[in-house]
């Protein structure tokens, strides 16, 4: 739960935007601040979201939130930990979604007694279909992880995990919505390659795929006795499956996982 808590976001990109999208329909108690330096983006955040403060100065966010949610790129955390140091009051909640950084790299640069949640989100967020993973840093406690839960909810499924396994949600589900893209890309060409209009291509693999996933939400079942009950003996789909093993379909995609995980771990200097 969030009650009247203040919560300022360092960064107002598309993920800070998702979590305020779904904070102000759920949570008109909470209070708002966005410090971005970008002044576009500014008077975007400004006018989409009425009733948040948008700043330029990430220090005086910080000072002002009971939650501070670190909302840069990775490649910015140690810039942007300095600049607010001492701007962080020792009580402040913070709360990290930046790929591969540790919460010990936090609490080394922001004080060792600091409250960290790391949290794992995807795009999927901005629509409030978000998986989103949370662990708790050294000091964090059950209250945090809790209130982090509740700020999260609000964008889609929240799981806990031990922050040893943030780098292959990272690769799974953090990254994952890229790769359903362009599987949804590479089957509206093959519908175009095989005389389908694009329009029409395109409509029929974005539903297969929403229809596909929900089937697979609402029924429970494994994906593999859904895939064979689309399978006939000497069918059209074991033909095109046929070609998907050949092609090391799966393989490929574990193979990509695990990738988008190592990179995580070489953003945090593992």
């Amino acid at each position: 739960m969030t009650d009247s808590k203040r919560i300022a976001f360092l960064g107002g990109g598309n993920m800070a935007e998702a979590i305020i999208k779904g904070l102000q329909r759920e949570d008109s108690a909470t209070s708002l601040m966005v410090a971005e330096i970008v002044a576009e983006r500014r008077t975007y955040l400004a006018k989409a979201y009425p009733g948040i403060q948008v700043v330029e100065n990430s220090g005086q966010a910080a000072a002002w939130g009971e939650a501070v949610i670190l909302a840069v790129k990775p490649q910015q955390s140690a810039s942007v930990l300095a600049a607010i140091r001492q701007d962080v009051d020792p009580g402040t909640l913070v709360v990290s979604i930046m790929a591969g950084v540790r919460s010990t790299s936090i609490e080394e640069v922001l004080g060792g007694e600091t409250r960290v949640v790391r949290v794992m989100p995807n795009t999927p967020a901005l629509v409030g279909s978000g998986a989103t993973a949370i662990c708790a840093g050294k000091n964090a406690t059950k209250e945090d992880l809790d209130c982090v839960e509740g700020i999260f909810a609000r964008t889609g499924m929240v799981v806990r995990v031990d922050e040893k396994q943030m780098d292959a949600v990272t690769g799974l589900s953090g990254s994952g919505p890229a790769y359903v893209f362009t599987f949804i890309e590479a089957l509206s060409d093959a519908g175009v390659k095989n005389g389908l209009p694009r329009d029409v291509a395109a409509r029929l693999a974005l539903q297969t795929v929403l229809g596909a996933a929900r089937m697979l939400a609402e029924t429970g079942e494994h994906p593999a006795k859904l895939r064979e009950q689309v399978t006939s003996p000497g069918g059209t789909t074991i033909a095109g499956l046929h070609v998907l093993e050949n092609g090391r379909f799966r393989g490929t995609i574990m193979d990509a996982v695990e990738a988008a995980t190592l990179r995580s771990k070489e953003l945090a200097g593992k």
